[in-house]
């Protein structure tokens, strides 16, 4: 039987060469191969005078020898197509809960010199932007925050060198087409979902400090160009404490440092956010997740891919769903908490609450809270996401802990109704995940981290790029704004063309070459097992 197909094969082979050489007539260069681990091998190395042991053929030690080399080699091609960034600090992120706006943070450095920002992260918006010429911005001092040892630090772009304002007339000024002149400084103003908070001022061109992560030991320091927003006047929850070093935007659009970083060809346009249970966490930009992730496509809102929208088929509490048609909801890291359309609400407190036995204490904001009980843990019900294609998104604890001014400790459900059809999902849904944005191959996705998943240690060797210079410098100046609108890059250029004669051969080629490919794989692994049930 096994000559049979071996036979059946060769004359298939046969069959395709003949089908190829009637359109393909070029020259065909022949080279023999020489297995590492076979004889003549052997007998090569011990003519340069190496001693090189051969095991034998088919035994698994054979076979465990073949394993490892390839998956050595996957290694090494995966390192090579794998580099993400990290802020120069290191990719750590920080939680200070309540007393700063329950936001996460990681430390960054802008210009040249270079100087140190806390700033928070934002998936929701697009602007990198920090105090600077303040007017009217929160307190910088270490004294008004108990958390941090050193005092927040205020932008100065003329003490950078490498520092340059951005014109009205850069296709990144937004506000440009406002300008009474083209060679102006282009002002910006970015209103954000919390109420009467915003930051506004003008942009400037500054490198970011980053070191590129590629699995090795040796790391490299790197600077790429950034747009700079320069807040000197800040509102809202952002005078309160909730941004007071600033925020980086990490959105799709065109000004954002994901963006950015991948125009410069430095990393594909994604990053990933992970929130462990212990609210540490991890940023690194280019990073497109591991292979066993769940992912849901992004949407387009109002005609436009202009956020990271998904949709929200169902909504599950245990074995009950809202059964329902569901909404969109954009993924925020910029939101503490969860946010659902009205209706969607009603329905999931009120099927939370009379699953849960424990005294309800409402207090402001958030009206379906419950004492912690004394002895043994609370049990809450499960709940999951249902995205589109059927994608399961179980949240890890939907609840956060809260002392009320009585001295009462509470656990409150972290959803809050929002008005409207858009809902949002926020940081609390996202804690226990590696939350991928790939905005390259426009899809979310998440796997469940403990986000220590890519080596962040601190004792790299960094190295810095030749002269110093940045990497891809930004668009240049006098380029006229952008017109119409943003469309999904996974779409853009798709436009149908006319196959030459050499296109047509090159078609029969490919062709040719991958069925030929498939039949010595079938014969490769015959022989495979053949070896194997051998060495058993």
């Amino acid at each position: 039987m096994g000559t049979q197909i071996l036979v059946a094969l060769l004359l298939s082979l046969l069959f395709l060469y003949g089908e190829f050489s009637r359109v393909q007539t070029a020259s065909v260069y022949s080279s023999r191969l020489i297995h590492r681990f076979s004889d003549e091998a052997a007998s090569y190395w011990a003519s340069k005078g190496k001693n090189v042991s051969l095991l034998d053929r088919g035994t698994a030690e054979h076979m465990k020898v073949l394993l490892s080399s390839d998956l050595k080699r996957q290694r090494l091609k995966l390192g090579s197509h794998n580099q993400l960034l990290i802020p120069s600090h290191g990719s750590k992120t920080f939680f200070y809960g309540n007393d700063m706006g329950w936001l996460h943070y990681t430390w960054i450095d802008i210009g040249t010199p270079n100087v140190s920002f806390l700033v928070a992260l934002d998936a929701g918006s697009d602007l990198l932007w920090v105090p600077c010429d303040c007017v009217q911005c929160a307190p910088l001092s270490s004294s008004f925050y108990s958390m941090l040892d050193r005092d927040l630090s205020q932008y100065n772009p003329s003490l950078s060198s490498t520092s340059k304002h951005l014109s009205c007339s850069n296709q990144l000024c937004q506000l440009g087409p406002n300008c009474k002149n083209p060679k102006e400084h282009c002002p910006y103003n970015v209103d954000y979902y919390s109420e009467n908070t915003s930051s506004s001022g003008f942009l400037f061109q500054d490198q970011l400090h980053l070191v590129s992560v590629d699995g090795l030991a040796n790391k490299s320091l790197l600077h790429a160009s950034v747009i700079v927003g320069c807040g000197s006047k800040q509102s809202g929850s952002y005078l309160d404490g909730s941004a007071p070093d600033g925020l980086m935007g990490l959105g799709p659009g065109e000004i954002s440092v994901p963006s950015l970083l991948a125009k410069s060809g430095l990393v594909p346009h994604s990053f990933s956010l992970c929130f462990d249970n212990s609210y540490s966490g991890r940023i690194y930009f280019g990073d497109q997740g591991p292979g066993i992730q769940r992912s849901a496509p992004f949407l387009s809102y109002e005609g436009e891919y202009s956020g990271y929208f998904v949709k929200v088929e169902d909504y599950c509490m245990g074995s009950f769903c809202l059964k329902q048609n569901g909404f969109q909801a954009l993924v925020d890291s910029g939101s503490s908490f969860t946010y659902m359309p009205y209706e969607a609400y009603k329905l999931v407190v009120a099927e939370f609450d009379k699953r849960v036995n424990s005294t309800r204490t409402g207090i402001e904001d958030f009206p379906y809270c419950y004492q912690a009980r004394s002895h043994g843990q609370q049990n809450f019900p499960s709940m999951k996401l249902v995205l589109a294609m059927n994608q399961s998104f179980a949240i890890q604890n939907p609840m956060f802990q809260f002392t009320s001014y009585e001295g009462t400790d509470l656990h409150c459900l972290g959803i809050i109704p929002i008005d409207g059809e858009i809902g949002i999902i926020g940081q609390n849904f996202m804690l226990g995940y590696r939350m991928v944005f790939d905005w390259e191959n426009m899809k979310l996705g998440w796997s469940h981290s403990s986000c220590q998943d890519v080596s962040d240690s601190n004792n790299e060797n960094i190295t810095t790029p030749p002269n110093g210079l940045s990497v891809n410098p930004l668009p240049s100046e006098h380029q006229s704004p952008p017109k119409g609108h943003a469309i999904s890059p996974a779409v853009a250029g798709r436009t149908p063309g006319q196959h030459s004669a050499a296109s047509s051969s090159s078609l029969i080629l490919s062709r040719y070459c991958k069925t030929t490919l498939l039949l010595l794989l079938l014969l490769k692994s015959t022989l495979f097992y053949r070896y194997l049930f051998r060495a058993i």
